[in-house]
């Protein structure tokens, strides 16, 4: 009972803090994406770096541009990666291989975060400040960046651009996330998280000394959570307790990896001026969100497994200061989004528990979604559920004033499409090898279960392991590096392109046939097509793992 009550406050509690932050950051986010001010700074690197400020983009140029940066990007960071013995604050530790340096550089560029190396003992402080914390804020803003430019494309009329990327990308930095990952860093040093250059000498339940790898911890900490990246500076992530060493610092990070998508939803409605239908995506986003939260919750703290059962509660592989509650929450929130820490081990999780973080992700997470991923893939839902709409009322559908034309259902056919693909491929490919066996922690369905999580990870770009596989080996290097990479950019092209088809057009007026985007019912729809759509391509897949486990 006191854990029920615990869990239940805690819940409240996190619910109080996005709402009293939801208006303002929202409305602060639509604020720096319309205002046509210039800061100084952001003119002093436009100067530096040969931007026009105030040129506007087509779509393909945008897109263009998004695809390049990240490119240069993963190259720049594989070889501060692979020339890291030869950097100052190196701690005496070689360069990465060559494959790990490969996957690891796609990984953080692509905001995914997903670590086959202990960060302590892999990584010195240059490479971590200087290349992954970097990274950590240039890919939230990427995707911060392509969301604005979908939403100017329902915004705008007859237009042909849809803004700057390059000034996008620099406000977004600059104006939300440094600030607020500021504010965050402080936030968790005063809850314990370490931010020092300094080891740390432990004594040991059995007297003896052992010295614990300090680093800047908190700082790096804010904004792999506050941007939805993920990677710890720790292997044990956020279940380290120099990462995350409270309650009160699990509540803050949990907090840290909502509120940005969640306040996504009040900019959106606040550019398109239309503040009821950011407020029915957000609906859409909590159900989901609420649903898992309620399946995992269940599933953890009632023991739903035989081991569990047997020892009297499923805390194998969490941490005890936490507990089944907070340790579900941070699941379902973390695999919710693209963020990807982990504050337990979701390989330990009940087979109902491991499947709704799983389902989580293959849901396209949208509950609430990833840094600017979310709103622009629940707005990708939000098109195909008014055109299943209009197909059954014999009408052209509309959504927020733009028509939904066999042009535009041609890029919502492809951005559904890409990722299951990437993730069912890679499975395939994997199972598939003779070695994976090797690689898995465990035979059977919850094997099968530590593959198909690895991939839907990548693809989806959450960076989240099941942790029971191991992929070291080249052949998972590389093909979880492809995952990401093409994970992000496929459908990022495809999202620009639709937003140009869409800015292109004129509004249309609303009239009495028009339907309500806004409203309870479609809203249920909304949610309806997205769990449709991730049955019919998941459900054979999840067979093979956590249902059959979860049946056995």
């Amino acid at each position: 009972m006191t854990d029920t009550l615990a869990g239940l406050l805690s819940i409240a509690l996190l619910l109080s803090l996005l709402a009293v932050a939801y208006v303002p950051v929202g409305d602060h986010m639509a604020r720096v994406f319309t205002s046509t001010r210039h800061l100084r700074v952001e003119r002093a690197i436009y100067r530096l770096t040969g931007v026009g400020s105030d040129a506007e983009q087509s779509p393909r140029s945008y897109a263009t541009s998004v695809v390049g940066f990240t490119l240069v990007s993963v190259a720049l960071l594989m070889g501060i990666l692979l020339a890291q013995a030869h950097l100052p604050l190196s701690r005496d530790l070689d360069g990465m291989p060559w494959w790990m340096s490969f996957n690891t550089a796609i990984s953080f560029v692509t905001n995914t975060n997903w670590q086959s190396y202990a960060g302590e003992s892999t990584l010195g402080f240059t490479a971590q400040m200087a290349g992954l914390a970097v990274q950590n804020f240039l890919s939230a803003a990427v995707g911060i960046a392509v969301a604005v430019a979908l939403i100017r494309g329902f915004a705008r009329s007859r237009s042909g651009s849809l803004g700057n990327f390059w000034v996008d990308l620099t406000r977004a930095t600059v104006r939300i996330l440094l600030p607020l990952a500021f504010v965050g860093a402080v936030a968790l040093m005063a809850g314990g998280v370490i931010q020092t250059f300094s080891d740390t000498t432990a004594t040991t339940l059995t007297g003896a000394s052992q010295v614990i790898p300090g680093g800047p911890g908190a700082s790096q900490e804010a904004i792999k959570l506050l941007g939805n990246n993920g990677g710890g500076f720790f292997n044990a992530n956020s279940a380290h307790p120099f990462e995350n060493p409270t309650a009160y610092t699990n509540l803050l990070e949990i907090f840290l990896i909502l509120v940005l998508p969640v306040c996504l939803t009040r900019t959106l409605g606040t550019m398109v001026g239309n503040r009821r239908q950011g407020l029915a995506v957000l609906g859409a986003m909590t159900v989901l969100a609420g649903t898992a939260l309620a399946a995992a919750t269940w599933a953890e703290s009632g023991a739903h497994a035989p081991s569990a059962q047997a020892a009297g509660a499923a805390m194998e592989g969490k941490e005890t200061r936490f507990g089944e509650w907070a340790s579900s929450l941070f699941a379902v929130a973390t695999t919710g989004t693209s963020t990807g820490a982990v504050n337990a081990s979701h390989d330990s999780m009940t087979p109902v528990g491991g499947g709704a973080t799983l389902v989580n992700m293959m849901l396209g997470e949208v509950a609430p979604g990833g840094v600017g991923a979310g709103i622009y893939g629940i707005l990708v839902m939000a098109i195909l559920a008014v055109f299943v709409c209009g197909l059954m009322v014999g009408r052209t559908p509309e959504l927020l004033g733009k028509k939904i034309r066999a042009r535009e259902m041609t890029w919502v056919a492809l951005y559904a499409l890409t990722t299951p693909t990437l993730v069912l491929l890679g499975t395939g490919a994997a199972i598939a090898r003779d070695s994976t066996a090797d690689a898995m922690g465990n035979p059977g369905g919850h094997g099968f279960s530590e593959v198909l999580y690895a991939y839907t990870s990548a693809a989806n770009n959450n960076g989240s392991a099941f942790g029971g596989i191991t992929v070291t080996s080249d052949f998972f290097q590389i093909t979880l590096g492809l995952a990401m990479l093409l994970g992000r950019l496929i459908p990022i092209v495809l999202v620009l392109m639709l937003a140009g088809s869409l800015a292109q057009q004129a509004k249309v007026p609303v009239t009495a046939g028009t339907l309500p985007t806004h409203r309870p019912l479609f809203v249920g729809m909304l949610v309806g097509v997205i769990v449709i759509m991730t049955a019919l391509t998941y459900v054979p897949a999840l067979a093979l793992g956590p249902i059959a486990e979860a049946l056995a």
